[in-house]
């Protein structure tokens, strides 16, 4: 038997599927993108076409490699209401579509406070609670017809072994359907009549089913399911798993999330979008996020060759600076992204896009008090200057990234080893040496003078429209 593992890692903008030898070493990688679609006006998954990919992949990753078992790891914001063994009642939603004026104002003065959930009323679906009231209110049957809300990897294992969960990390991603410090449902949940439509918690890894897989000879395989993830917590268990404590972790994909455990939740800003995950141990952990990449591809506009620090010299030297915030949510959300002091092409435009990412983790670890070791991980980590420019302006911190540049796909793999009583994954962690950018620290301070004065007028600005 290979024991191989294969391990789904879904992302908001990339799909992919990794395949674990026992040893911990990645023997495969696919990757699909999601696909979107328009029904009765709203975005939604096209979920069957996703699943068709998962399903024959993971049979080729079976034929390929002798897979036994399939873990999933998920963005966050997604839920599925579902029916009996195979009843999708409503098409999964896109978390990144605003409810109507009318279901918001019913909803949003209900969402409790800050210290009860530590989740700030925030925009779009990156609350689920808002888009499960919005399916109730304005799709009633779909809703009444609904025995269970399923969160997203917790839909996949469903797909798969037909058993419905749920899952401690993934309910306190900012959901606004869990309270930390209680560790249980929150007061909204209750309050809305829905506890009964939340199944039993079962731990992140842990063996739920299995799954029979139809090879291309005829044959089949049964497969061990193991209850999935959310992603970026998975990330910060694969770190501790191997030994690490006292860190602050940059889990970097469609969304920049900075988790450490070290800060006080009393330091937790909601108007900053700074909130509270919780740990795959049910643990509250104090967070911040912004979509940086997101943010980062819509600023560099293309650019897929590497960024030389010429091209960032001179963008600092220019005195052009990508000022925030080009999506929805983070730590300034009631501005405007653009770029300011000159027009930009190609490498330098990307440089500037470098750099913003640069300036908004950088300010971010200042507001999660990270004064401890900082890990960089997953697909901005693979950007040399991005972690080099990190420790050139933290010179009192130690950063390091991970030779496992997918820290996601692998806290899965290590939480679903871990299961089984196997222990294959070792501290990899790697030094990141500082750059040495001229002026990049006074690029820093006035970028942050810029975007703190922008955000003081946006402020003003909006209390003067109230008044």
């Amino acid at each position: 038997m290979s024991g191989a593992l294969a391990v789904f890692d879904l992302g908001k903008t990339n799909s992919k599927l990794f395949v674990f030898s026992r040893d911990g070493a990645v023997l495969d990688e696919r990757r699909t993108k999601p696909v979107w679609l328009t029904h009765r006006g709203r975005s939604v998954l096209d979920a069957e076409r996703l699943e068709a990919w998962m399903r024959a992949e993971l049979a080729g990753a079976v034929e390929r490699h002798g897979v036994e078992a399939v873990i999933v790891s998920a963005h966050g914001c997604t839920f599925a209401l579902v029916c009996g063994d195979d009843d999708l009642r409503h098409p999964i939603l896109d978390y990144e579509q605003e409810i109507p004026p009318s279901v918001a104002s019913e909803i949003d003065p209900q969402l409790p406070d800050f210290s009860e959930t530590f989740t700030p009323r925030l925009p779009l679906g990156f609350c689920i609670t808002r888009h499960i009231y919005w399916l109730q209110k304005e799709e009633p049957e779909a809703f009444a017809g609904a025995d269970t809300i399923l969160c997203y990897p917790q839909y996949w294992g469903w797909r798969l072994t037909g058993r419905k969960l749920s899952e401690y990390s993934y309910l306190g991603a900012h959901t606004q359907a869990w309270a930390p410090l209680k560790r249980d449902y929150s007061s909204l949940v209750h309050k809305l009549g829905w506890r009964h439509l939340f199944p039993e918690i079962a731990p992140a890894g842990a063996v739920v089913g299995s799954v029979t897989v139809p090879l291309a000879d005829g044959t089949a395989r049964e497969l061990a399911v193991h209850n999935g993830v959310h992603d970026s917590n998975a990330a910060l268990a694969y770190y501790r798993m191997t030994g690490l404590s006292g860190f602050t972790l940059v889990s970097t994909g469609t969304w920049v999330i900075l988790i450490n455990l070290d800060c006080p939740l009393s330091a937790l800003q909601q108007e900053r979008d700074m909130i509270s995950n919780v740990t795959v141990r049910g643990e509250p952990a104090p967070s911040l996020r912004f979509m940086g990449g997101r943010e980062y591809d819509d600023i560099a506009g293309g650019w897929n060759k590497p960024i030389g620090p010429a091209a960032v010299e001179a963008v600092i030297r220019h005195g052009v600076y990508a000022m925030p915030s080009w999506t929805a949510g983070g730590p300034f959300p009631e501005t405007t992204g653009e770029i300011v002091g000159g027009e930009v092409s190609g490498e330098e435009r990307a440089a500037v896009a470098a750099l913003y990412v640069v300036m908004m983790t950088d300010f971010s670890l200042d507001l999660i008090r990270s004064d401890n070791t900082v890990i960089v991980d997953g697909g901005l980590a693979r950007i040399d200057l991005f972690g080099a420019m990190l420790a050139q302006l933290r010179p009192a911190q130690r950063f390091v990234r991970s030779a496992m540049s997918e820290g996601s796909a692998t806290g899965a793999a290590a939480l679903a080893f871990d299961a089984l009583g196997h222990h294959p994954f070792k501290d990899e962690t790697q030094a990141i040496t500082a750059s040495a950018i001229a002026g990049l620290e006074a690029y820093r301070d006035a970028w942050r003078a810029r975007a703190e004065a922008r955000r003081d007028d946006a402020r003003r600005n909006a209390k003067g429209a109230r008044a």
